[in-house]
């Protein structure tokens, strides 16, 4: 055998365990037209087409077709071109970056913020760095954190503590057991995007004061939908104020592309300064930075959206749960139906694709732990009471069609 050849059997081997195991991920080919979602044009391998719905899309207020948002990106191409030209300390720093971070540290009562290219690189560029400018720093992780979060502290090079998931009492445990003078930071999430819970802001904010610990937070799955502007769960708790840095993004509910954290001007410059993931990177281009102002701008002012966006959430929830379906209701915006094996949850996601045009893919292992296989819906304004009643009445039929236990892991 080849050299080659014995590379490409590894690498058939570790294809087949994904198939074997009902984990191996496909990408749908997808068409989305401006003015029509949720609905799309789902394109099959034989070049046929299929309209459909789609119902897992992290663009849950539809701002990716909202016209402030597509005319602030017109409008910036026609100024200043496609790319930004480099990455921010070279040449890829514009007006539009200077203006979409004034919008976010507003957003979120900090002194400045500092933009990414995605959520994924501002957690794991900032979580990286931090060690190398508070020495000594242990890191207190909640065991659910994002993978972008574990990524960052994991290559840190500094010492890390990982507390049960919301488990105040354990966190504490961990925090007797540093030193006073020990520098410490706090990390979490407001909503836990796989489950849809919230985070115990308040009880961590309290025993980071007494402990002397920064608070680090992901509002990534609640930034535009939360808060009296969009500020996030910490904005509708009214404790923004005592959180150190916050971490969002400009892909989901802002309908774009980007994070960023939010934080003191001087800790912003400290990561600016020395974060490889910030450095080295192209900036956004000009047009995706004003696009993400327009839309934090307007979000800011829409109370209706988010009001509508709620509501939409809570009838799907009323209508899933009504059929004894084994969804997790923390009374966020997320809807997670538990199938608990991994060839039933893809086995259910195809029949809904193929056979009602609709539109979600399975999460499996290592996005969940093994034995929490799910369909996860993101429910958005847009959806109407006519796609509800289609998506209910699909799950209805799969479900007994698979034999499913209905009502053993409701929540």
């Amino acid at each position: 055998m080849t050299d080659q050849a014995r590379y490409d059997t590894a690498i058939d081997a570790a294809l087949d365990r994904l198939h074997e195991e009902g984990r191996y991920r496909v990408f749908h080919d997808i068409e989305r037209r401006r003015g029509n979602f949720p609905h799309a044009t789902w394109r099959r391998p034989d070049g046929s087409e299929r309209p459909i719905t789609v119902w897992c899309g992290n663009d849950y207020l539809g701002m990716g077709q909202h016209p402030v948002v597509l005319d602030a990106m017109h409008d910036a191409v026609d100024a200043a071109g496609a790319g930004s030209g480099g990455t921010r300390n070279i040449s890829g720093t514009t007006v539009y970056h200077k203006e979409l971070e004034a919008e976010i540290a507003d957003l979120h009562h900090k002194e400045a913020a500092l933009v990414f290219t995605s959520a994924y690189i501002a957690n794991d560029a900032t979580l990286s760095t931090l060690p190398k400018l508070l020495p000594g720093l242990v890191i207190l992780s909640d065991e659910l954190n994002h993978a972008s979060m574990i990524e960052g502290i994991r290559r840190n090079g500094g010492a890390k503590r990982i507390f049960r998931h919301n488990d105040v009492a354990h966190l504490r445990q961990l925090l007797e057991e540093l030193p006073r003078e020990t520098p410490k930071l706090i990390a979490f999430e407001s909503v836990y995007s796989m489950d849809g819970d919230f985070g115990p802001i308040d009880a961590i904010c309290d025993l980071a004061e007494e402990f002397g610990a920064l608070t680090y937070i992901d509002e990534v799955h609640a930034v535009g939908m939360y808060g009296p502007r969009g500020g996030g769960v910490t904005e509708r708790d009214r404790n923004v104020h005592r959180i150190d840095i916050v971490n969002g993004t400009l892909a989901k509910a802002y309908g774009v592309m980007g994070g960023y954290i939010a934080t003191s001007a001087k800790l912003c410059d400290a990561i600016r300064s020395y974060a490889p993931g910030f450095i080295f990177t192209t900036s956004l281009p000009p047009s995706v930075a004003a696009a993400a102002a327009a839309s934090v701008r307007h979000l800011k002012t829409d109370q209706s959206l988010r009001d509508q966006h709620q509501t939409v959430a809570r009838i799907l929830k009323m209508r899933l749960k009504g059929l004894g379906m084994p969804i997790i209701d923390h009374g966020s915006h997320i809807v997670p139906v538990i199938v608990g094996n991994p060839i039933h949850t893809k086995k259910i996601s195809d029949r809904l694709l193929e056979d009602h045009g609709i539109y979600v893919q399975p999460i499996n292992f290592p996005t969940v732990p093994r034995g929490t296989e799910r369909l996860r819906f993101t429910p958005s304004p847009v959806h109407d009471p006519r796609m509800i009643d289609a998506l209910v009445r699909a799950m209805d039929g799969l479900w007994s069609h698979c034999a499913l236990n209905r009502a053993e892991l409701s929540a």
